[in-house]
């Protein structure tokens, strides 16, 4: 788990110091496609919480997610459609019951000590 914290702040700050800027026409894209990355991340803290973390599962769904936002998206755009909603309400539904089992796991934990 520290390793993860460190990969992410890492991340975080070479995100910020990277002087990159995404073209508007692409940004839904990238936005979706990082919530996408997101779903995935919670899910495996959640598992690994929980004990049942599996580095293939996770990688897997990690790309799967976000090319699955991403194609959605794309395929909405090309049909005069808003499907990127969809994964918006898919994803941030997924993302926040994670978020609560990984909260709950974390509050009875504390309660234990």
């Amino acid at each position: 788990m520290i390793i993860s914290l460190i990969a992410f702040i890492l991340g975080a700050i070479a995100a910020y110091f990277i002087p990159y800027v995404i073209p508007t026409a692409f940004s839904k894209y990238i936005a979706i496609g990082i919530l996408g990355a997101l779903d995935s991340v919670f899910g495996g803290v959640s598992a690994s919480l929980q004990k049942n973390f599996n580095l293939k599962v996770f990688i897997t769904g990690f790309f799967a997610n976000a090319l699955l936002a991403v194609a959605l998206t794309y395929t909405g755009d090309k049909l005069g459609l808003d499907l990127y909603i969809v994964a918006i309400i898919v994803f941030g539904t997924r993302m926040f019951q994670n978020f609560a089992v990984i909260r709950r796991f974390l509050l009875v934990s504390k309660k234990k000590d």
